[in-house]
């Protein structure tokens, strides 16, 4: 056994810490910062408790998705496929390719705008965000590419601290008082319920942590040399500190955006929300919470550079066996199919710079929200019977929560689509 009760003493926490925290920090974007400070702004710290209900789902999922892989040595997406069928394979590349193309614009316009606000060398912010956006997109393909698996950890460990550090020291200065926020947490309200304060509090629970991302969990794993049941209590510990951090961040932009006015829409929430931190808190503010800010989005965007192409050369790997028997295609960064993702998401999204960044963020969130229920369904049956998991078959509370999840996922994309 490789690990015993004691396995925490034996290794260091920072060891521990790895593929959970960089899951949690690509599911965190524009789309979060945004979210979470427009709330703060309508309703103040009222809706805390649920950016944490929101960490708790995705722990809940991104925990099931460690499970079945631990279990039986398969990816999640191979067990949806071995068991519900090859047609699921197709379903998911079309799937894949068309949130890929959005999701990339609406990262690299966030990447842009972001750049721009810190760096504003252009007269124009759409000029600027295109620009760096595109800058963004080929540094981080540079990366991914170059790197390999370790230089993208790294990175993404420096971003996680920079837009952890920055976001949290902004959320304290602008502190509302402790009551405001143990209320907040506590005490579950929706304000405004016959107004948009429903739409609101659904849209922050589901907005937290990403969605087919969450697949990419098992192929960190495998980076990781996490391969056995053995290894869930560690998985346990790495996926809890991910969305720990995930909360606090998503606390921070409420509480941020409960302490000062938010105007705009789109491109300009960002730098309008930088320019009311400098007039609520000095030019240093400004500054500091855009670096932030910044950190968070290029994470996010890095973290969907490399990860998206394992889904891809998954599927690829699965229509071989299928129909091109004895013709082995490796899943790694190094592999043909995860290098022709990389570079078809790394650029043909580039198109979606010339075009609104807010109904590029529209489209990336309905699409997004198709694929969650999906999951959480595939996850409940995989993980549900105890001849294909053994000992990690899901509980009563685990099964009982997988379907309270689904049921709000299921009401999420139905609330967002129409």
């Amino acid at each position: 056994m490789r690990l015993s009760a004691s396995f925490v003493n034996k290794l260091p926490l920072f060891s521990i810490i790895g593929p959970g925290v960089i899951l949690a920090a690509t599911g965190v974007g524009a789309g979060d910062l945004a979210t979470g400070s427009i709330v703060g702004s309508y309703y103040g710290t009222s809706l805390l408790w649920a950016v944490v209900l929101g960490a708790w789902m995705k722990y809940i999922i991104s925990e099931g998705v460690a499970r079945w892989q631990l279990a039986t040595g398969d990816t999640v997406l191979e067990g949806i496929v071995h068991k519900a069928g090859s047609w699921v394979i197709w379903l998911v590349l079309f799937y894949l390719i068309l949130f890929s193309f959005f999701l990339g614009s609406a990262l690299m316009g966030a990447s842009g705008v972001a750049l721009h606000a810190l760096i504003p060398i252009f007269e124009s912010a759409v000029q600027g965000k295109i620009v760096f956006g595109i800058t963004a997109s080929v540094v981080g393909f540079l990366m991914v590419l170059i790197g390999g698996y370790r230089l993208f950890e790294y990175a993404m460990r420096a971003c996680i601290a920079i837009m952890f550090i920055t976001v949290l020291i902004t959320g304290s200065y602008l502190w509302p008082g402790t009551g405001n926020v143990i209320k907040g947490l506590l005490v579950p309200t929706i304000p405004d319920l016959e107004g948009s304060g429903l739409s609101w509090t659904l849209a922050l629970i589901g907005g937290v942590g990403g969605s087919i991302t969450l697949l990419c969990y098992g192929y960190w794993l495998r980076e990781e040399g996490r391969e056995s049941a053995e290894d869930m209590n560690v998985c346990r510990i790495d996926l809890m500190a991910g969305y720990v951090i995930t909360g606090l961040f998503g606390s921070a932009m409420l509480i941020i955006g409960s302490s000062i006015e938010i105007q705009g829409t789109g491109s300009t929430l960002l730098v309008n929300l930088g320019n009311s931190l400098r007039d609520q808190i000095g030019p240093w503010g400004r500054g500091f919470f855009l670096i932030g800010a910044f950190g968070a989005i290029f994470s996010s965007l890095l973290g969907v550079w490399q990860a998206l192409p394992y889904i891809f050369a998954d599927c690829c790997r699965l229509v071989s066996e299928k129909y091109l028997l004895g013709k082995k295609i490796d899943v790694d960064t190094c592999s043909l199919p995860y290098r022709a993702f990389l570079v078809y998401i790394a650029t043909i999204p580039m198109i979606g710079l010339f075009h609104s960044f807010s109904e590029i963020q529209k489209i990336y969130t309905v699409t997004g929200a198709l694929f969650l229920p999906f999951l959480a369904l595939a996850l409940l049956l995989l993980n549900g019977r105890q001849e294909w998991v053994g000992e990690l078959r899901n509980s009563r509370l685990m099964t009982a929560s997988i379907v309270v999840i689904l049921i709000f996922f299921v009401s999420m994309a139905y609330r967002t689509i129409f």
